[in-house]
């Protein structure tokens, strides 16, 4: 479908303003950087930073995180628990390697927001003890507690008993959690071992992880560079190292935005099979139909049995026991949207990336990978926004965003906000302030509203006949790679690349595909109809062991 003339001038239009704010936004940082005073060692060191003067100059003098020299940290969860039932090594050993890599990372990255390390040791322990008195077999174990002492972390949007829960909101940062999260406690009960809490974006809807409360985030591979959002603390840590699978949550792309960024896996379910209760907000109306609660981690074979541990009994909706011939899969690829005038151009880089995916398929599996051209994926972000803000089916209404900031509290006044914002008295973000202001002056009118909500049906309907139960779809996960950060600020409209599996309910994941010349992950999204999740994370599989999936950053 050809752009028209008003929808060529908006879309230079837009990225004239973009490149201007970006180079503004430049400009700022730099001259913030050489008027802002040198702190003094005594005043910023810490145990965890000891070689360095401050955090600060640990940010000009070091790119990257420094690579992982404990080889435990290079092993999947599935691996870490077989080693640990076997009594290889012991859960204690794990744990401790685990919080040290985490003292190391952390005042370079920020993803960790509150630990509990103390309990973590003492869990592990009671493993180590359970195992030393042999009442159960391996096969017995693996079956009870497939993750018998595994660490895990988990997005502060979570509950995880005795943590905050504030996701990022000032006003909420006293609430600590009284239980955990369904998903939570499935993974305990699975014998996980939690090791602490992972930044997010002021009420997960930004996709850089910053807020108020605990600061931004930084990405592993480049300190300057954005980890993504609203998973994005959770992206970071895996992909440093500090953990080794994680819980996300994704209403627009929030697990595989990050998965991407970072250089990980993160899987979308099926809108439905795994549980969301827990965690804040709460999708309410028809967004219930839109929030998924999902797998992130650093290795493939890590995706499916954390898909069934969080799934729970939901599970059997699935077709996971089904054994995936890669041969007989149908492939299907588009290299972009068609041409959005809302959304940046895909980098070459990525491209060439995905062009190398069908050239490996089709090389080494021997099979057509069919170039299709969806006319109706340049409305993406249209419509996500009007589903996003439709009445549910029984006429309920979605709370405003400007409540949810408010959290029964004070009301907030977005335009206020921003004024405060200007003069450094505003308790929250920059992004959710002006979405605060977008949702009150930026509306569609119901016929355009009504057209949106017909095509995203139609949508659904062509993807799903397309795929049917034996095909997948090859997508960018995101058109750029990691950002500077507050870039996204310039190219707001970026995530809809994710977004519209959300509102399709389709299965998702993200998948890495090595680095850019500029030492930042490149992925991909391989998508399926729905409750086909076994294919896409066949093929994550599949495109680990042909382009290496996880790198290490620094260079292990």
């Amino acid at each position: 479908m050809a752009r028209s003339r008003a929808e060529r001038y908006a879309a230079r239009l837009l990225r004239l303003l973009s490149r201007a704010f970006l180079a503004l936004l430049g400009l700022v940082s730099r001259a913030a950087s050489l008027a802002a005073p040198s702190p003094s060692p005594a005043a910023t060191a810490s145990p965890a930073t000891a070689t360095a003067a401050s955090p600060s100059s640990a940010l000009r003098k070091v790119r990257s995180v420094p690579p992982p020299s404990q080889d435990l940290l290079l092993l999947s969860g599935v691996e870490l628990a077989r080693r640990i039932r076997r009594k290889e090594v012991t859960c204690v050993n794990v744990i401790e390697t685990y919080i040290g890599r985490i003292k190391e990372v952390n005042p370079l990255i920020n993803a960790v927001v509150k630990d509990r390390f103390e309990a973590a040791l003492q869990e592990a322990h009671e493993v180590d003890k359970l195992l030393s008195e042999g009442h159960d077999d391996e096969e017995s174990l693996r079956e009870k507690f497939p993750y018998l002492g595994v660490p895990f972390s988990i997005k502060e949007a979570f509950a995880l008993h005795g943590l905050p829960n504030t996701s990022g909101l000032v006003n909420r940062r006293n609430i600590i959690s009284e239980t955990d999260a369904t998903v939570v406690s499935r993974l305990k009960q699975a014998g996980a071992i939690p090791l602490g809490v992972t930044n997010c974006s002021e009420l997960c809807m930004w996709y850089e992880s910053s807020n108020r409360i605990y600061g931004r985030s930084n990405n592993p591979y480049d300190l300057e560079c954005i980890v993504g959002g609203s998973s994005g603390g959770e992206g970071s840590i895996l992909a440093a190292a500090g953990s080794v699978i994680g819980v996300g949550s994704d209403i627009g792309g929030s697990i595989r935005m990050p998965a991407f960024f970072n250089g990980i896996f993160g899987h979308k379910p099926t809108t439905g099979i795994v549980p969301n209760e827990g965690q804040f907000p709460l999708a309410q109306g028809v967004r219930i139909n839109f929030l998924c609660t999902g797998p992130m981690c650093r290795y493939a074979e890590d995706l499916e049995p954390m898909l069934r541990v969080m799934a729970g009994p939901d599970i059997a909706k699935l077709k996971l026991d089904e054994k995936v011939s890669l041969e007989n899969v149908k492939f299907y690829f588009m290299e972009h949207d068609g041409g959005s005038p809302f959304v940046s151009p895909v980098d070459k880089e990525i491209l060439q990336s995905q062009r190398k995916v069908v050239e490996n398929l089709e090389a080494k599996l021997g099979v057509e990978v069919q170039h299709v051209a969806i006319s109706k994926m340049k409305y993406s972000l249209q419509i996500w926004s009007v589903m996003m803000s439709a009445k549910s089916s029984d006429g309920q209404k979605i709370p405003n965003f400007t409540d949810l900031l408010g959290d029964h509290g004070k009301p907030v006044w977005p335009v206020w906000e921003l004024l405060k914002w200007t003069v450094g008295r505003s308790t929250h973000t920059l992004p959710a302030i002006a979405l605060g202001i977008s949702e009150k002056f930026v509306h569609y009118s119901p016929k355009a509203n009504s057209k949106l909500e017909s095509m995203g049906h139609s949508l659904r309907t062509e993807l799903v006949n397309l795929l049917k139960d034996d095909g997948v779809f090859l997508y960018p996960s995101h058109p750029v790679v990691a950002p500077k950060h507050h870039a996204p600020l310039g190219m707001p409209f970026n995530f809809a690349y994710t977004a519209i599996f959300n509102i399709l309910g389709l299965p998702v994941t993200q998948c890495p595909l090595g680095l850019s010349r500029e030492g930042l992950p490149l992925g991909i999204q391989v998508v399926a109809s729905p409750h086909n999740d076994h294919l896409t994370m066949a093929v994550a599989r599949y495109l680990e062991k042909e382009f290496g999936g996880w790198v290490c950053p620094g260079r292990c």
